[in-house]
């Protein structure tokens, strides 16, 4: 049950460190469209 716990912890930091870069890379892309849109508009 120990190794068992070690890897769903490690596991977790792994898909929480993906998810992040993830999140952090959608926020740069929706921002960048954002301004495209805005310089298409204007």
């Amino acid at each position: 049950m120990n190794g068992f716990d070690i890897v769903m912890v490690i596991a977790i930091i792994l898909f929480a460190r993906l998810g992040m870069r993830l999140v952090t890379g959608y926020i740069k892309m929706r921002k960048e469209t954002k301004n495209e849109d805005d310089n298409i508009q204007h």
